[in-house]
């Protein structure tokens, strides 16, 4: 039987869960705000990787060019046609299902070219995460080359278009200031 003066020499000791529950109770919530912190970053991260990728890819496959107008030449840095090599990776070294290898040609740049741009910008992000992620399939199936890292590569971007897919841009996307704007 313990008496008062017991408890004055031998303060009641609380078991250790009930000390340390707290503490892990506010290193959850910090974790927690850390994660709500970074999770824009790391949406607009994994857009910009993928979105690079698949746009450099793009322009490999397209040609500079320049135009004269009024005897000036203007020069310009990017053109979304194809050029002759891409159209021979096309025919010969690709092989895109259903499609004939000239139409393949001009479809494989525009979704390399176009979609990697509204990923970047988080507009239309699902719909171009989708769109990409459908490509990337095909890119895969369409050149049997493809082996060790570039498959490896390819399996990342996929698996990063298919989380954007489900998880959407976040916040740092013209998708989520539309939607601010569309619900004031």
């Amino acid at each position: 039987m313990m008496t008062v003066t017991d408890t004055f020499t031998h303060p009641l000791q609380r078991p250790l869960r009930a000390r340390i529950a707290p503490l892990l109770g506010k290193a959850d919530t910090l974790l927690h705000k850390a994660a709500n912190l970074l999770t824009p970053v790391a949406d607009f991260l994994a857009r910009y990787w993928v979105a690079s990728a698949f746009f450099s890819s793009g322009l490999t496959k397209t040609a500079t060019d320049s135009f004269t107008l009024f005897g000036h030449i203007f020069h310009y840095p990017l053109s979304i046609l194809p050029t002759e090599s891409t159209f021979t990776l096309f025919e010969y070294e690709y092989q895109v299902p259903l499609l004939p290898s000239t139409l393949a040609a001009y479809l494989g740049t525009a979704a390399e070219l176009l979609l990697p741009v509204f990923l970047f910008l988080g507009l239309g992000t699902r719909y171009a995460a989708l769109a990409l992620f459908a490509f990337n399939i095909v890119a895969v199936v369409s050149y049997p080359e493809l082996m060790g890292a570039g498959l490896k590569d390819h399996q990342v971007w996929g698996l990063l278009l298919l989380i954007t897919f489900c998880h959407g841009p976040g916040k740092w996307s013209l998708d989520e200031l539309i939607g601010r704007l569309v619900r004031r």
